[in-house]
């Protein structure tokens, strides 16, 4: 079953790799694609093996440090500086669909861990959060931030923040509250 989800995890990102080309909206679902759907899809496929970043790298891949990275990964790439750099140059493109995908399943195999569940809780919805914000930041700036789109940058931004909003916010989101579901369901199998 482990090996069905990591299949699933790197059979998309061909998909997010397409969809990047596509305007800010494409990318954003790239982005999307890499670090909120295929790294957790990953990171349940190499769960407990030689390969899980949370065995590996156990002080890295704890759910706080790992969040951080995953925020300034996420945050910085979104500078229109280095959005440009991504957008003209095939390079920096790859770099920044890599960090986004390492950056992801960092994140995700620390909060995997049965070591790290609340802790893991509470990266997640931080995580959710600051996805949902800059989300919203990006579609409701009053002008272009990433003019390099095209003449319509706006609308196309309005969208692709729009994106970052529903399927970060809601991957980290549902996947927070399913760890506090386990969570809590050891807390009451442990107390029975």
């Amino acid at each position: 079953m482990k090996r069905a989800y990591l299949i699933a995890g790197l059979a998309l990102l061909p998909l997010g790799w397409a969809m990047s080309g596509q305007g800010m909206t494409g990318h954003m679902a790239a982005h999307m694609i890499a670090v909120a759907i295929a790294a957790p899809l990953v990171a349940i496929g190499l769960q407990h093996t030689r390969l899980d970043p949370a065995t590996r790298w156990p002080r890295l891949a704890a759910p706080l440090p790992a969040a951080l990275i995953e925020a300034v990964v996420v945050w910085g790439w979104h500078l229109p500086a280095l959005r440009r750099l991504a957008d003209h140059h095939p390079g920096w493109l790859i770099l920044e669909q890599a960090s986004f995908l390492v950056a992801g399943l960092l994140l995700w195999s620390a909060v995997l861990a049965p070591r790290h569940r609340a802790a893991g809780v509470g990266a997640l919805l931080v995580t959710s959060m600051h996805m949902t914000l800059l989300g919203a930041l990006i579609g409701l700036a009053p002008r272009p931030l990433y003019m390099h789109h095209g003449a319509d940058a706006l609308a196309d931004q309005q969208i692709a923040g729009v994106v970052m909003l529903l399927v970060g916010g809601i991957a980290y989101l549902a996947g927070g509250l399913a760890m506090l579901g386990r969570l809590l369901q050891t807390r009451d199998e442990a107390m029975a």
